[in-house]
């Protein structure tokens, strides 16, 4: 893990990366939640700091991530002497961090959803759909029949999974402005190679980031993101809860993440669209997302949540 923040007294924020695999680290590095936070960047077993060529895949089960990461929340708890900590996930860290939210909301104050997995299967066949229709508006007719091989009307298992390592899922993803940021258009320049130039990790660890990446891509765990429906999973949470999602979204789409949120029970909860960002809301908007971590999360409100009457309405 990687700890950072200039004031140990700050309240604490395990940060529960995406992929499930790349860490985001390197993109939250100028979000500016060490500004708030006492940020826990931890890379899962198997993964980027954690990697070993000694784990299986077959060891990274969906259970055991959930366990390791209530042990680095009580590991941060009883470091810093906080009874209560924070939980953030994004993406795949979404699907581990609703399970640890449900499985001990009173580690937590909130748990805060970046693009959260609510269901897969159809967040995919929403995606696929909508770059066919893209494709055949700009003629582009290669694209489009690539597509259509894996187009069906019920979510497939073995094709949603084929379809998942598909190249053209990406390429096309990030074309329409729906990838990881509105403006990011390649993987290897977006990513990969940013990682590559991430000196908090040294030349083995980032080549290990992509070890790790690989390895979870075979992993239980990576194959019960792509089949979890949070509605029959988690239908209710004990703790205040938070969605950040992007209005561009494709690999989380929007419109599942929020049909989900209006379906939970929580204590309390709170949706905020981020108006022209895809996935990653954190890093394309990073000065609204401080805005509502600052006078929402730290505060326990909801006063900027979409919907939500300014303060004062009707005094």
């Amino acid at each position: 893990m990687i700890l950072r923040g200039g004031d140990r007294t700050r309240p604490l924020l395990l940060f529960l990366n995406g992929g499930p695999g790349i860490p985001d680290y390197f993109l939250a590095q100028n979000a500016g939640l060490e500004q708030l936070f006492t940020v826990c960047y931890w890379d899962y077993r198997g993964t980027g700091l954690s990697y070993s060529p000694e784990i299986r895949p077959e060891g990274c089960t969906t259970e055991q991530s959930v366990q390791d990461a209530l042990a680095v929340t009580d590991a941060l708890r009883a470091r810093f002497g906080q009874d209560r900590i924070y939980l953030m996930g994004h993406s795949y860290g979404t699907f581990i961090g609703l399970l640890c939210a449900q499985a001990a909301p009173e580690k937590y104050h909130a748990y805060i959803a970046m693009s959260q997995i609510a269901d897969q299967p159809r967040s995919e066949l929403t995606a696929l759909h909508a770059m066919e229709q893209a494709a055949q508006r700009q003629g582009d007719r290669r694209t489009a029949e690539r597509l259509t091989q894996y187009d069906t009307e019920t979510a497939d298992t073995a094709r949603l999974r084929r379809w998942f390592s598909e190249p053209e899922r990406d390429r096309a993803m990030h074309a329409l402005g729906g990838g990881t940021t509105a403006q990011m258009r390649s993987v290897i320049s977006g990513i990969f190679f940013p990682t590559l130039r991430c000196t908090d990790y040294t030349q083995t660890e980032r080549i290990n980031i992509w070890r790790g990446k690989a390895l979870l891509q075979n992993a239980p765990t990576a194959y019960d993101r792509m089949e979890f429906s949070a509605t029959d999973a988690v239908p209710s949470l004990e703790l205040p809860v938070y969605f950040f999602a992007g209005e561009n979204d494709l690999t989380c789409c929007y419109a599942v993440q929020r049909d989900y949120f209006d379906r939970l029970s929580a204590s309390e909860k709170g949706f905020y669209t981020f108006a022209g960002c895809a996935h990653s809301p954190l890093f394309e908007s990073p000065a609204q997302a401080l805005r509502i971590l600052r006078e929402d999360v730290l505060t326990g409100r909801f006063t900027l949540a979409d919907g939500a009457e300014p303060e004062g309405a009707g005094a």
